[in-house]
């Protein structure tokens, strides 16, 4: 460069030239690369958004499946631990009485 031909270019010279430089070259780049890159960014938040809403409903059907094996192992225990199954295959009712609250309270009234 003639206008720094008796200068010695030092690091630190060299680093503000460099520095100079891509401040004036990096909006254009920047600029450029996000006109570009903006449908791309958009296609992927529009690819996740789908993902999301799939994945809420395959959860929720795993949920509600998950939900029913529950409610029918429950109700096989409380079977079994109500009415056990005699030799013949018949169901023996003479499991523990449970009494409601109203005959609790009349209960309760009468001594014996």
């Amino acid at each position: 460069m003639a206008l720094f031909n008796g200068v010695d270019m030092g690091g630190a010279a060299k680093g503000v030239a460099i520095g100079i430089g891509v401040a004036i070259v990096a909006p254009v780049v920047i600029t450029s690369l996000f006109g570009a890159s903006r449908p791309l960014a958009r296609a992927g938040i529009k690819a996740g958004l789908i993902f999301y809403e799939k994945s809420r409903e395959t959860f929720a059907e795993v949920a509600e499946i998950v939900e029913d094996l529950v409610a029918e192992a429950q109700a096989e225990v409380t079977e079994e631990h109500l009415g056990h199954a005699g030799a013949d295959g018949a169901v023996d009712d003479a499991g523990p009485v449970v009494e409601s609250s109203a005959q609790r309270s009349a209960n309760d009234g009468v001594s014996s």
